[in-house]
């Protein structure tokens, strides 16, 4: 079920706040919890009910193994207990890796070895990755002694909270569990209504009237056949660039409001990634729960910093190529990583210089760089990587272009403005014009504060008033649109 869609708006969340907020207005609020699974799980199996159980299996193996190592014996033997958690972490990435690697696996080992190898397809089940790195956070917790309190409703809501659960944030349980246990989340604040609310359409008008219209012209320009010209090149990975922000970042901004109506807050994961001078500030603005689980449980593991300067690079780079790696079994999301390794090494390397740069230049460089690096994100394949890039960099295509060259198409936008346009600017531009605009839109709303920052403080009735007509016209393009899902859920 997404966000965006009107079953999830109109039926799935009104019912389910309602419910809740009544079992605990009665005092039920163990049903009330037992509740919310429920609604969860069905959240889940909305998409697809054959994987139901195995985030139940999931769930029930993990929690039994957590319990184990949080009530283990003070006086016990501790490598044993190491070993548990080492084979429960094990466990989880082995289901990880089946569903979602063990066809790039067998396909690589095949082209290495000159062997045939067919396997059947695998479905890759919704959000696995997110509740495998969720859990086990929870068992290096239990690990840690830190969770032998939680009973199994409790780890379950933990896991499965729809908010959360399907694209982040990847929370711990010491951020969400004791506000389900605090009395003063158990009945509706208005307060936190209003909010939710605000943040809650924001986020929708984000993904249904702006990443969504980027998409169009990010997937004309990445999964076309010809070649790019400088334009159209720009074009393609700029609305790219700017569909996965507003996509990810209206995501984000629904999760937290939704969260909020139930009186939770979930831990910020998207704070103006755009706006960063380096880019190290980028990845402690972008997707921070992911920055926060690879630095933990990836990079310091490694060595981290402790082991020189070279060491230190190097955990950099293993560290970003397997991060790029968990976003999907694609050589291109491991190149993708690759890039932002190294470029925290050059990072690192010209801060040990003690130069420092113009604030302007130094944004534009981590702009470009990060838009850069997103075609090998987006692209399916080397050359489809490569025919974008080259398009990006072919200058000779500036030439006036006959109108006979440009595709109809391109051109069925400008209606009776076409002539007065074609008579201004060159044929190249007319095309794009639509594109152009949204783009350079875009880069104003960049600089502007966050929804996150709009929403949550001082709270006015002029916010207020202009909240509800975004929700409004947000809930209009829904209504109109095809509810596209977010990028994030094929992660």
């Amino acid at each position: 079920m997404v966000f965006s869609s009107w079953p999830f708006i109109f039926v799935f969340l009104p019912v389910t706040l309602l419910v809740y907020f009544q079992l605990n207005r009665a005092r039920r609020t163990v049903l009330g919890k037992a509740w919310l699974v429920l609604a969860s799980l069905f959240f889940y199996a909305y998409w697809n009910w054959v994987h139901l159980p195995l985030i139940l299996v999931s769930i029930g193996l993990n929690f039994l193994l957590g319990r184990r190592l949080a009530r283990w014996p003070a006086g016990g033997d501790l490598r044993h207990k190491r070993r548990w958690l080492i084979a429960g972490i094990a466990a989880n990435l082995l289901a990880l890796a089946y569903y979602k690697y063990i066809h790039f696996i067998t396909e690589n080992l095949a082209w290495l070895w000159g062997l045939p190898v067919q396997m059947d397809p695998v479905v890759l089940p919704l959000a696995i990755s997110f509740f495998t790195f969720t859990q086990i956070v929870y068992l290096v917790d239990s690990y840690r002694g830190e969770t032998g309190h939680y009973d199994l409703l409790n780890y379950a809501l933990f896991v499965t909270f729809f908010p959360h659960l399907i694209a982040g944030p990847i929370v711990q349980h010491s951020q969400i569990m004791p506000q389900f246990n605090s009395r003063w989340t158990w009945l509706p604040r208005e307060s936190n209504l209003v909010k939710g609310l605000l943040l809650f359409g924001l986020g929708l008008f984000k993904k249904v009237a702006i990443a969504d219209v980027f998409a169009g012209w990010a997937d004309a320009g990445f999964d076309g056949t010809g070649p790019l010209d400088l334009v159209g090149a720009w074009v393609a990975s700029l609305s790219y660039t700017f569909q996965l922000y507003f996509d990810f970042s209206g995501y984000c901004d629904m999760a937290m409001g939704v969260a909020l109506l139930f009186n939770i807050w979930l831990p910020v994961n998207f704070n103006s990634p755009y706006r960063a001078t380096s880019i190290q500030d980028f990845w402690r603005r972008w997707h921070i729960t992911l920055s926060h689980f690879l630095r933990d449980h990836l990079y310091i593991p490694l060595g981290g910093n402790r082991a020189g300067r070279w060491r230190t690079h190097l955990n950099l780079v293993i560290t970003f190529a397997l991060g790029g790696l968990w976003h999907g079994a694609s050589w291109m999301f491991v190149i993708w990583g690759l890039l932002h390794g190294l470029a925290l090494v050059v990072h690192r390397l010209w801060g040990g210089l003690g130069w420092r740069m113009p604030r302007a230049l130094a944004w534009g460089l981590t702009f470009l760089f990060v838009n850069v690096a997103w075609v090998f994100f987006r692209a399916r394949d080397w050359d489809s990587a490569r025919r974008v890039l080259a398009g990006m960099v072919d200058f000779s295509s500036l030439r006036t272009v006959p109108l006979a060259d440009v595709p109809t198409e391109a051109l069925a936008w400008s209606g009776w403005l076409g002539d007065a346009l074609l008579r201004a600017m060159p044929a190249q531009l007319v095309a794009h014009l639509p594109a152009l605009l949204m783009i350079a839109l875009a880069f104003c709303i960049v600089p502007r504060p966050n929804a996150i920052h709009w929403a949550t403080t001082g709270v006015t009735d002029a916010k207020v008033v202009a909240g509800t007509l975004v929700l409004v016209a947000a809930l209009v393009a829904t209504l109109a649109s095809t509810s596209s899902v977010f990028l994030y859920f094929n992660f």
